[in-house]
């Protein structure tokens, strides 16, 4: 429901843009990644922004099979192989997507952590419907001590194929004008268990616009369950967003967003369970093995050919640093433009992003770091 109200936040600002004049603006919308996912496309006609946007889902989806943590998958796959400390042939697409991401975590210092999939599932978040209840505090203990980290992936080229039991292990080839060469990857510790669901909408976003630019579109919004990047404009203007708050229907602030630019948010409101008047969020500190407490959300906004990834990433570890570490965190990945929401609604941002934004409520408390 979360998610939804944070669709319905970007939908209704695109809406309502649109009532006030008949513009050639195109929305495709599909379920994608668990959430809502919209691609609008502005000044194109009809049936040339329709195949655009319909070839956006439809890789979309590729990469929801892909990448799919709990359901089978070629994600799924590997982590089977590496909790029985065997190597597994896997594209090269996938390959650099383990790479970026072994790159990403270095450089949040291991707060980004794809590796940790196993207490995530410990915790109930591998399921679409997650029960509330608390994991076994030994098995948390243990886990967290196996120390998964993506530093532990080792990556092979896999010339010639691979045989295992009489039967070749094929390369998949997920992509047209994608390399089929497979590599060998394994796992020097078997507790990583991967969980790409911090980094697949913004890779995704950036095929999006690699896909939309490839078919001539100038001007278009994708938005991933609250995950946006831009290009172009909305008309005359720049596209303007909002920011769902983290505790209340509608918008905490919008923002105008420029060519290239992405927008990434972490919230604990997107999923959670609450026991025992606690809340307790998918977004695990792998340092304690436990949900992070005291923050509510943390947004940043990006720019450049990997805007979408970065978007995505780097909000994760801002919200594990929380309010004592987030602004080094965001000083250490070169975000100057980031914000971090408390458990109190305080709201703490960059001088950077303070000039992009406008709150809805004129009272917000502001703690410009």
């Amino acid at each position: 429901m979360a998610r939804l109200m944070r669709f319905l936040t970007v939908a209704a600002v695109l809406l309502l843009a649109a009532c006030q004049g008949k513009e050639p603006l195109h929305q495709e919308q599909s379920y994608v990644f668990g959430t809502l996912v919209d691609v609008t496309v502005y000044g194109e006609s009809e049936p040339r922004a329709r195949q655009a946007a319909n070839e956006v889902l439809q890789e979309f989806q590729r990469l929801h099979n892909l990448l799919h943590a709990w359901q089978p998958s070629e994600l799924s796959k590997l982590n089977a192989a590496f909790a029985r400390g065997e190597s597994m042939a896997v594209s090269t697409e996938f390959v650099a997507m383990l790479r970026d991401a072994v790159q990403l975590s270095q450089q949040s210092q291991g707060l980004f952590n794809p590796a940790i999939g196993g207490l995530v599932q410990l915790w109930g978040f591998h399921a679409d419907e997650f029960k509330t209840a608390l994991p076994d505090e030994k098995q948390i203990v243990a886990l967290t001590a196996a120390n998964p980290q993506m530093s532990d992936i080792v990556f092979n080229p896999s010339r010639p194929p691979i045989v295992r039991g009489g039967e070749v292990a094929q390369a998949s080839s997920p992509d047209k004008g994608r390399d089929g060469v497979g590599f060998e990857v394994r796992s020097n510790n078997k507790a990583v268990q991967l969980d790409l669901g911090g980094y697949a909408k913004g890779y995704a976003l950036d095929r999006a616009a690699e896909i939309l630019r490839k078919q001539g579109i100038r001007n278009a919004l994708v938005n991933i369950g609250g995950n946006i990047l831009a290009l172009g404009q909305h008309g005359k203007r720049p596209w303007r967003i909002g920011i769902q708050h983290p505790r209340k229907p509608g918008a905490l602030a919008t923002l105008e967003l420029r060519d290239g630019e992405a927008v990434g948010t972490s919230g604990d409101y997107q999923r959670y369970f609450e026991l025992g008047g606690k809340r307790y969020c998918h977004l695990i500190d792998p340092r304690s093995g436990h949900p992070v407490p005291g923050v509510q959300a943390a947004t940043v906004l990006t720019r450049g050919p990997h805007a979408g990834v970065l978007s995505d990433v780097l909000s994760k570890p801002l919200f594990i640093a929380g309010t004592d570490g987030w602004r080094a965190a965001a000083m250490q990945m070169n975000l100057p433009e980031a914000m971090l929401v408390d458990a109190q609604g305080s709201i703490h941002l960059t001088a950077g992003l303070q000039k992009r934004l406008e709150f809805s409520d004129k009272n917000s408390r502001l703690l410009v770091e």
